[in-house]
């Protein structure tokens, strides 16, 4: 045993220093400017090494950017991909965390293969896309954890996983935070949530004493975080809560004692686990952008200086006669050596490319200097010389050399050489070769594409039964539930009520408690519950109870599901489907229709939004054969209205990004969404009995958003178009305009001003006329159709809908 510890302390010994150097070496690449912005891991060296000792294959990582030491120790990163990421290398191969499109120090493994398909989890450590935002990766983390739940108490839903998910539900979730992020509240949303679920959860808190410069008795109760959670630990009283361990930071052999019983417990137990990591220290500070030093009293730098943890474990393993120190010496000098040579490596590799691009382009731009000089003008002279300069080895540098190459020959009238116009083509193929480079992966795009989906209508027959349309919803459901294990369904009330709408009604007591599972009242962690079982392989139905309490999980939405595909530019999804309820309310706060807010937070995210519950059930049977991330806004006030129920309730599918005429007209294309729908026929009725026939459009899906352009097609027959929704004005509507009139290009075809129609700029009151005078009505869209009619033809369209 102490042969093994010793061998474990040595090989951990360097590699703290391997890691320690990187933190030093990249801090100077970026004040040299080889980078743009640098975070590093030193000061936390030891307890990461300790807790990479436990971590195991299959187990998931949700941490944040201070996880640098933990990464290398469990083979999920090397240096040189770390100082990949720090160059911004935008090559998935070189750095596979993120291709270059995350800062460095945010790590993530990739988890699906070349094609977009699930790598077997069980045969690689996992580690979950960091995210900026302080506390971000709680949300996430707790759904991750959950997974292991439901794999270890449903073992079909593992099953169906083919084995690459779990081992019986023993995979652990580990969790990193900085001490001054526990004050967000993700933080104890999560914990609470853990507790309360019994999950296999390691939160480790890296407690340094400060918030970039705000020390901790400013961030936390009693200015400790393991005592401001004492009421969460669990005892004989209350077996659920968690266990808290606290720890020094700089102690090895308590480091590994502490992290040893966590993950025992929690892997075979279930219990969630906290080990606060006290006495810690931060040698370069928070970031490059800053020094420490300037809030920092010599005293604490000093005390900092001694209780490193690095030195501390020196001490330690010279204490254990485990080593000499002339032995620690060659141990810490041969980690700087190999620091060193993975950061020459990664910069070589990084400016390969970019040599061959710039040599590329200073071919082309010579030989049009060449030409240029012939008028006697020496611009293309001066551009070449700028982009030999070693600062201007960037694709940004030769994107713009090319541009204004080009800007330059316009200016000289003489475009007609034949080297102008390979000129002009190298800049463009260029621009759009990066263009797509940097802003690809936003959705999936595998064979399991939903935008892949050809549509099926609904089909019916004389005895078709009429029902609520919530009956539709709930029959569609069920079948998915029969159909596909891994789908289960979370949020408040939705279990043993079966949902305030009754839309799951009956669906718990069919298929268990944790396929149709009731939550407390907390939508980021519902929200985290559905990305980290998701991440893992199952399939999530998050509930939000009502519109307006998505913004309690906007942020989780936008900085972490919207974005994941993106920014692992490709390597990881999570294919939650949000289902949600709004539109056409009454009540400050029941009646929200933050569309454009959302269209703002959510890309990467399709955004479905359909007008009834028969509507909405082939979206979601698109949506869950799928695997990119969804919201589906069903309309509230949908559930009681009658629908026949479709023969074909599990088959019939809506395409996604397809919107569907609902009535042909000549006069106007009126296009709109959701509820609104309801309130446009009607309108559409009125003024038919006035000579104005309206082509009315429901656009069906707002992200993507009409791919086969059919309302430009639309409004080239009418020349007219008038936009309706109940968002606040210049919300959604704008989103649909510009759309519609700069990506279509229809604006040419319009013969009238395209008019908008949306609610007010103040929430609804309560109370039907509220209601009526805040929100698009009936005769509202009667006038602007008909005043958008008449400045076209006042004879045929006379009336008094001046007003």
């Amino acid at each position: 045993m102490t042969n093994l510890l010793k061998e474990q302390a040595l090989h951990d010994f360097e590699m703290g220093w391997l890691s320690r150097h990187v933190s030093l070496i990249g801090r100077k690449e970026v004040l040299t400017g080889k980078a743009k912005f640098g975070i590093f891991g030193d000061g936390k060296e030891v307890p990461q090494l300790a807790m990479a000792r436990h971590f195991q294959k299959g187990d998931f990582r949700s941490g944040y950017y201070r996880d640098q030491t933990f990464m290398f120790a469990s083979g999920q990163a090397t240096p040189q991909q770390f100082f990949a990421q720090l160059y911004a290398h935008a090559d998935s191969l070189a750095e596979p965390a993120s291709g270059g499109r995350g800062m460095n120090c945010h790590f993530g493994s990739r988890l699906l293969d070349e094609n977009g398909k699930f790598k077997n989890q069980l045969n690689q450590a996992n580690s979950s896309s960091d995210i900026s935002p302080t506390a971000g990766q709680m949300a996430r983390l707790l759904g991750l954890a959950y997974a292991s739940k439901l794999y270890k108490n449903v073992p079909e839903m593992g099953a169906a996983g083919q084995g690459f998910f779990t081992n019986k539900g023993q995979e652990i979730a580990f969790g990193t935070i900085g001490d001054a992020s526990t004050s967000e509240g993700l933080f104890w949303e999560t914990l609470n949530a853990a507790a309360v679920l019994q999950v296999p959860l390691v939160m480790s808190v890296w407690d340094d004493g400060y918030g970039i410069s705000v020390p901790k008795e400013f961030q936390t109760a009693k200015g400790n975080i393991s005592e401001a959670l004492s009421g969460f630990q669990r005892n004989k009283v209350s077996a659920k809560g968690f266990d808290i361990l606290s720890v020094n930071g700089h102690d090895y052999q308590a480091c590994l004692n502490a992290y040893e019983k966590a993950t025992q417990t929690a892997r075979f137990n279930h219990v969630p686990q906290l080990v606060h990591i006290q006495e810690l220290t931060q040698p370069q500070g928070h970031s490059t952008s800053g020094s420490h030093e300037r809030y920092k009293s010599k005293d604490r730098l000093k005390w900092e200086e001694e209780n490193d943890c690095l030195v501390k474990m020196k001490q330690w393993i010279l204490k254990k006669a485990f080593a000499t120190s002339a032995e620690l010496d060659a141990l810490e000098l041969k980690a700087k050596s190999k620091a060193e040579e993975s950061r020459k490596l990664a910069w070589e590799d990084s400016l390969k490319p970019l040599t061959t691009e710039r040599q590329w382009a200073l071919n082309i731009l010579e030989t049009c200097a060449q030409i240029s000089a012939l008028s006697k003008n020496n611009t293309l002279k001066t551009i070449v010389a700028d982009l030999k300069s070693p600062l201007s080895l960037n694709r940004k540098s030769i994107a713009v050399s090319l541009a204004r190459a080009v800007f330059a020959l316009d200016d000289l009238g003489i475009g007609a050489y034949v080297e102008v116009d390979a000129l002009r083509q190298a800049e463009k193929t260029y621009r759009s070769k990066n263009v797509s480079s940097y802003n690809s992966k936003l959705h999936s795009e595998t064979d399991e594409s939903p935008s892949a989906t050809l549509a099926v209508t609904p089909s019916y027959h004389d005895s078709s039964e009429s029902v609520d349309g919530r009956v539709v919803l709930l029959r569609c459901f069920e079948k998915h539930f029969a159909r596909d294990p891994r789908i289960f369904a979370l949020g408040e009330d939705v279990g043993k009520l079966g949902d305030v709408n009754l839309v799951f009604e009956g669906l718990q007591a069919q298929f268990g408690e944790l396929r149709v599972t009731d939550t407390g009242i907390r939508e980021a962690t519902i929200l985290g519950q559905g990305i980290g079982a998701a991440l893992r392989g199952l399939r999530p139905m998050v509930d939000i109870q009502y519109l307006d309490y998505l913004l309690y999980a906007l942020q989780t939405l936008s900085d972490d599901l919207a974005c994941l595909h993106y920014r692992t530019s490709g390597g990881q999804k999570a294919p939650v489907i949000i289902r949600t309820k709004g539109h056409r309310l009454e009540g400050i706060w029941h009646t929200g229709s933050p569309i454009s807010m959302i269209l703002g937070a959510v890309r990467g995210v399709y955004v479905c939004v359909p007008r009834n519950c028969t509507q909405a059930a082939g979206m979601y049977n698109t949506l869950l054969r799928g695997d990119n991330p969804a919201l589906v806004i069903e309309v509230l006030n949908g559930y009681r209205q009658k629908e026949r129920l479709p023969e074909n309730i599990e088959e019939m599918r809506v395409q996604l990004g397809v919107p569907e005429i609902l009535r042909n007209g000549k006069h106007l294309t009126l296009v709109t969404y959701g509820a609104c729908v309801r309130v446009a026929n009607e309108a559409c009725e009125i003024l038919n009995q006035k000579g104005l026939e309206v082509e009315l459009i429901d656009v069906q899906t707002l992200l993507p958003f009409d791919v086969n352009e059919m309302i430009a097609k639309s409004i080239q027959k009418t020349n007219a178009v008038l936009f309706l929704d109940e968002d606040v004005p210049g919300g959604a509507t704008a989103f649909m305009m510009q759309q519609v009139l700069q990506q279509q290009g229809v604006f040419d075809a319009l013969d009238a001003q395209p008019t908008a129609i949306s609610a007010t700029a103040n929430r609804s009151p309560y109370g039907s006329d509220g209601d009526y005078f805040s929100k698009p009505s009936v005769e509202d869209v009667v006038r602007a159709a008909y005043k958008i009619c008449k400045s076209r033809n006042a004879k045929e369209f006379a009336g008094y809908f001046d007003l």
